[in-house]
């Protein structure tokens, strides 16, 4: 969701040249090289006849199970299929079997190489060449959807096939979280991100405003000294990237997103995000910021958040750090962490939180070398079907959910009691709301059981508080340019410099710091890349009618 613009920076130098390998394996496999360059077209006459009306997964008399093989271009997917209640129906609806298969890009690229591609895959950087050339390796679901499953255009969204829409007219990529326009005027997408503090602190201290760079600094003394075996300030762990010390920080102090002729805007040198970067700075040097939260990987930081350590956050992703949040506040009812305000800019500008966007995150493809690709799409239509989503999110009616008078659903007690007490069963049990390769907020919004206790308050909090980013989306320069060879070594010289300037000795290195940062841009074809962007920009705004 909200990560697509920042991904391909955070991975860098060694992503862009593996990606680079990438496009010459994918053009290599479009000319043939084991894979199907026209793709699978199985024959579905002796099965079912296409109903327009009706999905095909229920016309489907297909008697023997289909064996279909998704790879997840992440490592930390939960491989698992048909063990817990959501999997388990799903199964049992489509007479399915799929084994998950999970890897970084280097294994991503190994698939092209063979030419032995699996049945569906699945990928997070809509800039990469993957997607971008996915004519060359996948099946397009506006040809899958009229030979095999017209339902599929009920239950999908035309604008996010529009935005898909690759150079031949055709979509062959659907992502999950894409939100329209018409989603956040809806109102039922929630922030995702805070800045947190836990309740016991933040009233021992008297409820104090943080928003100012001098308050900021002045209550994160005073953490440290009512507090002193907690971290005063934490933030998401930075790996190759920037956590949330980057366009996290930048959307909550309202950091313009182009400038006032409409081009593109260098956020990282604005003014009042430099002066944000420099108090952080400063805090660091009071002893309040912990070298280990540079260090720390997604899984130390979520055992901190786990145990309370840190008395701040600011804190991009709430539902994701929903589960470790709740196990904090369940064994520490009274003290759980709260949002506030927080950091404010010093212009005055309103924060500008960011979401998935119409980009979406996680995205979704059928293989020319799908073995059953009718069966395929039927997956792709059932979970973005009111059943599939209400399955994913909610479970099964009279098992884990019942639907109240108003239409709203909720939790049978025990269940909800599980989710409250025992967050690592009821994820292993129940998976609701982890199995989500289509998954939309919208449906979320059907029942107040669909986020942990934990968050809801925070989510509260940011209402009013998203801008959509479209205009920002997928506006790096093309893979294999010389603008994107070079725009990938500046994202990580940025990622290495804004590590330096918070933990800078003085004043003089946190500057010269910048000054090399600002030095190396000239030197790297920045000028360029901001014409590709901006021109991009433009793209979107013209493709979405944005004036």
């Amino acid at each position: 969701m909200f990560k697509m613009n920042t991904a391909a920076g955070k991975k860098g130098v060694k992503l862009c040249a593996a990606l680079l390998t990438a496009v010459l394996m994918i053009t290599g496999c479009s000319g043939g090289s084991g894979g199907s360059s026209e793709g699978n077209w199985v024959s579905i006459e002796d099965r079912y006849t296409v109903d327009p009306e009706k999905p095909a997964w229920q016309l489907d008399k297909k008697e023997e199970a289909t064996d279909l093989t998704w790879y997840v271009n992440a490592d930390w997917w939960n491989t698992d299929f048909g063990k817990d209640i959501v999997t388990k129906k799903i199964k049992e609806d489509l007479n399915i079997n799929i084994k998950f298969i999970t890897g970084d890009d280097t294994k991503l690229n190994t698939f092209f190489a063979g030419g032995d591609m699996p049945d569906l895959l699945t990928v997070f950087d809509s800039n990469s060449p993957v997607v971008q050339k996915a004519a060359t390796w996948a099946m397009p679901l506006n040809d899958l959807a009229e030979k095999y499953d017209p339902y599929f255009n009920k239950v999908a969204a035309a604008d996010t096939l529009n935005w898909f829409q690759l150079a031949d007219g055709k979509t062959y990529g659907y992502p999950n979280y894409s939100n329209t326009q018409e989603d956040y005027d809806s109102g039922n997408i929630p922030a995702k991100t805070a800045f947190i503090i836990r309740k016991d602190v933040y009233e021992a201290l008297g409820s104090p405003v943080i928003g100012t760079p001098e308050q900021f600094q002045s209550v994160m003394k005073q953490i440290k000294e009512k507090f002193p075996t907690l971290i005063p300030f934490g933030f998401n762990a930075i790996g190759e990237g920037t956590g949330s010390l980057g366009d996290t920080l930048q959307d909550f102090i309202g950091v313009p997103l182009e400038t006032e002729n409409g081009e593109f805007y260098d956020r990282n040198l604005d003014e009042d995000y430099l002066t944000w970067l420099k108090t952080l700075n400063t805090v660091y040097r009071d002893g309040n910021i912990s070298d280990d939260s540079f260090a720390d990987d997604g899984t130390a930081f979520e055992e901190k958040v786990k145990s309370g350590k840190y008395a701040t956050m600011l804190l991009d992703g709430t539902p994701q750090q929903g589960g470790n949040l709740q196990i904090y506040l369940s064994a520490n009812e009274g003290k759980e962490y709260v949002a506030i305000d927080g950091p404010q800019s010093t212009k005055g500008n309103a924060p500008t939180l960011n979401q998935s966007g119409i980009t979406g995150w996680m995205i979704n493809f059928i293989s020319k070398d799908c073995k059953d690709p009718a069966k395929a799409m039927q997956i792709f239509t059932y979970l973005l079907s009111e059943e599939g989503q209400t399955l994913m999110n909610y479970g099964i009616e009279g098992e884990t959910y019942q639907t109240k008078a108003d239409g709203t659903v909720e939790l049978l007690p025990a269940v909800k009691d599980m989710q409250l007490h025992n967050a690592d069963k009821f994820k292993k049990d129940y998976r609701m709301g982890e199995f989500m390769f289509f998954g939309h907020d919208r449906h979320k919004a059907l029942s107040a059981d669909a986020f942990p206790e934990a968050i809801k308050q925070m989510q509260e909090w940011g209402k009013g508080k998203l801008k959509p980013h479209f205009i920002l989306e997928n506006i790096s320069p093309d893979q294999g340019t010389p603008e994107a060879r070079a725009l990938s070594a500046i994202n990580t010289k940025w990622n290495s410099t804004l590590v330096s300037m918070v933990r800078a000795k003085d004043d003089a290195s946190f500057d010269n710091a910048l000054a090399v940062y600002k030095s190396f841009l000239g030197e790297n074809r920045w000028d360029d890349i901001v014409k590709v962007r901006s021109e991009k920009m433009k793209q979107n705004k013209e493709k979405l009618g944005i004036q």
